[in-house]
């Protein structure tokens, strides 16, 4: 599609550039006198841990990936803004995409940017547990509707880009993350033919760390995966079956 490898060029410089910063949780009560005056960041950051005002990030995988999701989507913001031709808006905590691009820049049309965290398990060469690339009994199974939380129907996308944050868990420092590294790919290329999940309705990725960077998942195509993933009996629950309900009923009345 128009604008893809731009897009994923330009993504893939501003993962190399980025760093994550996000050092401690912060506690206002500390154990110091006032004024405190520092010379630089590090010299801030050292004595607000002297002072104790510096907890550790939650070392739980969940909470950990939403403090490292909300810092890499804040850091594309930024970038987007400094961009000719290009605009950019956050998405909903629990809806699809985290963001969403468009703009002449990257070819006129939208593109979808979802961002994931994975802990790497213990030998490195592998995720703990499988990154989830869609939801896939709602918005991934009908793509022609407009799903709540979605900017848009799912196929009006020119492209589905996914920003993969891998990285160690650190217990011997507040910020928690080790080694972070982002790996950008269209989501079907890393994708496998399990689900993430066995209790919800989630597609998973390949787990091999090897695999994400070199974008080799479990189909050849993107064709491929749509039919794989498409035709998979996934199971819809009562609210999700009444929101279809409706979309339906509201597509039927505009036809």
């Amino acid at each position: 599609m128009a604008g893809t490898e731009e897009l994923l060029d330009w993504l893939r410089a501003v993962c190399d550039a980025f760093e994550f910063d996000v050092v401690a949780t912060f506690r206002r009560a500390g154990d110091h006198g006032w004024p405190l005056v520092a010379v630089d960041a590090e010299d801030l950051e050292r004595q607000l841990a002297a002072g104790g005002h510096l907890l550790p990030l939650p070392r739980e995988p969940a909470s950990l990936a939403n403090v490292l999701e909300v810092a890499i989507v804040d850091e594309f913001l930024r970038q987007v803004e400094g961009l000719d031709g290009a605009e950019a808006q956050r998405g909903t905590e629990r809806g699809y995409p985290d963001i969403e691009v468009s703009g002449e820049a990257f070819g006129g049309g939208h593109h979808a940017v979802d961002v994931k965290v994975a802990r790497l398990a213990s030998g490195g060469n592998r995720t703990q547990s499988r990154v989830t690339l869609y939801t896939g009994n709602t918005y991934f199974r009908y793509p022609q509707l407009h799903w709540p939380g979605t900017f848009r129907p799912f196929r009006d996308y020119d492209s589905h880009l996914d920003i993969v944050a891998v990285y160690r868990l650190d217990t011997d420092t507040r910020a928690r993350v080790r080694d972070l590294e982002l790996i950008v790919h269209e989501a079907w290329r890393i994708a496998s033919r399990q689900r993430s999940s066995t209790t919800r309705e989630y597609l998973g990725a390949v787990q091999s760390v090897a695999n994400l960077r070199a974008g080799n998942g479990e189909f050849a195509t993107a064709k491929e995966f749509y039919d794989f993933w498409r035709r998979y009996p996934f199971r819809i629950g009562q609210a999700a079956q009444r929101q279809l309900d409706r979309l339906l009923g509201e597509q039927d009345q505009q036809e």
